[in-house]
């Protein structure tokens, strides 16, 4: 092993993990004047967020779109030089493909639940929408620190709601089951708002009326010309022009305290001083990595689980797609039995794809929920087949495909099940514990890209002393989908 010199007084921190949280960390930590070198173990920088392209159309291969209604994402953005990038989707209208139909998707619903029962009509049953209406007879659910979305949504609306329309919303977000799923940490409004009203229905109307008062300007969400995938390479990009060091091909196998307060990082045959520490891992690798020195946060971790899934790129002639409806795309509710849960009409939802070949059609489909494990198991050509399949059922494209990508993202999605809010912050309490040591990531405050950011910075602002952005994401974690009044 060759240990690397540190110049004395440089405030050398360490990052370990080039996702977009780890080089949001390191893009801040620059700004503060440290010295900063990130170690990615694998061969490439992004994470989730990953650019690529199918039948000569740059595309994404991952996460495709960033809540523009938190500041953290879309400011990044600009601060890396992709300002004149950012894109709005060109329409935002999708539909459920429920009950053998595409039906267009609800409005006035908080993450599918909604103020009236009217607000689900053409989506809910004559008997689904009559027990929604019983919510305001019946009596006041205490739900405590935490409780599961679909449990409590059905005990007050019914299965049905969870099923047709809450279940597919956060399943698009989490690939998770929404009867397992915190409502504090995945919809901490609706969490918030529920605790202060008698009747779910009631909560949500107050919600919307706060929302009617002030309503939101701009996008909900935006994307980047070229792809939500380049923003990590644009992050990493200003890290090095500030003096940063981004290292590929660097597993870290251990992290150590050293007198009196540095830290010891090792990766490989590298060993560096650090000042401080930044963890931006998923939550088994930053167990392993914790071990050691902080072995009840380690413990805490080790504890979160993971979803995978698939996703499946199709490109078609557009002459050959003709049969494709309008709109962005669809949801598919797991309890209609098919196989994907999700559609995007990717050139229609994003102009910059249309502009780069105006003759070719991409969309894509998602497969894999927590849980399953046989769809998972199924070679590309299967999950091309199934896609194909199921598209046609839903929408009549039956065209062969020009081309086709398969992108796996095994153990990918971490999952907020009810008490993760709790699970975190004693992670973060033993974390504290430990000076020059900060977590950051998916598997803290939210899933989203904004989410990660903001973990990010306030792993930064920890390292140096000021807890108060730990401690007030960890009580209010960022909702992953605005899921506000009308959307």
């Amino acid at each position: 092993m060759r240990e690397e010199e540190t110049p004395a007084g440089t405030g050398h921190v360490v990052v370990i993990g080039a996702g977009i949280a780890g080089l949001a960390a390191a893009h801040r930590l620059l700004e503060r004047g440290a010295r900063v070198t990130v170690l990615e173990a694998s061969g490439r920088i992004g994470g989730k967020l990953l650019p690529g392209e199918i039948a000569g159309v740059r595309v994404d291969l991952g996460a495709e779109s960033m809540l523009a209604r938190r500041p953290e994402a879309v400011g990044l953005a600009r601060e890396a030089g992709l300002a004149g990038h950012l894109q709005p989707p060109a329409t935002a209208t999708a539909s459920l493909w429920t009950r053998g139909a595409l039906r267009p998707m609800p409005k006035g619903h908080v993450m599918g639940v909604p103020g009236t029962a009217a607000a689900l009509s053409g989506v809910l049953s004559e008997e689904g929408l009559a027990r929604i209406e019983r919510d305001a007879a019946l009596p006041r659910t205490e739900i405590g620190d935490d409780v599961a979305v679909g449990a409590y949504v059905a005990e007050r609306l019914g299965r049905e709601v969870v099923d047709r329309l809450v279940e597919p919303l956060l399943g698009g977000v989490y690939a998770g089951d929404a009867y397992r799923i915190s409502m504090r940490s995945a919809v901490p409004q609706l969490f918030e708002a529920a605790r202060a009203h008698a009747s779910l229905t009631e909560a949500v109307r107050a919600l919307q009326g706060r929302t009617a008062t002030a309503p939101p300007s701009g996008p909900v969400f935006m994307g980047i010309r070229g792809g939500i995938g380049t923003l990590p390479l644009a992050v990493a990009r200003s890290v090095r022009a500030r003096g940063g060091a981004v290292v590929t091909d660097a597993p870290v196998t251990e992290v150590r305290r050293t007198a009196p307060t540095g830290w010891r990082v090792v990766a490989g045959e590298r060993v560096l001083r650090a000042d401080a520490v930044v963890l931006a891992v998923p939550a088994p690798a930053a167990a392993r990595l914790l071990r050691a020195e902080a072995p009840a946060a380690a413990a805490g971790l080790a504890a979160v689980e993971y979803a995978s899934m698939a996703l499946v790129t199709l490109a078609y002639r557009r002459t050959d797609a003709q049969a494709l409806p309008e709109g962005s795309g669809f949801l598919v509710p797991p309890v209609d039995g098919r196989t994907i849960k999700a559609s995007t009409f990717a050139s229609r939802k994003w102009g910059w794809i249309a502009e780069e070949d105006p003759d070719l059609v991409v969309l894509r489909t998602s497969v894999g929920r927590y849980g399953e494990t046989e769809i998972l198991g199924r070679d590309d050509e299967d999950l091309v087949a199934v896609s194909r399949h199921d598209l046609k059922e839903a929408t009549g494209l039956d065209a062969e495909p020009v081309a086709a990508r398969v992108t796996r993202w095994t153990d990918g999605l971490p999952q907020y099940p009810v008490g993760h809010h709790a699970r975190v912050a004693r992670v973060r309490e033993h974390v504290a514990a430990l000076p020059g040591l900060a977590v950051c990531g998916a598997a803290y405050d939210g899933v989203g890209i904004p989410a990660c950011i903001a973990s990010a910075y306030a792993a930064v602002d920890q390292i140096h002393g000021d807890l108060r952005a730990v401690q007030q994401l960890t009580a209010h974690p960022v909702q992953s989908l605005h899921g506000g009044a009308g959307e």
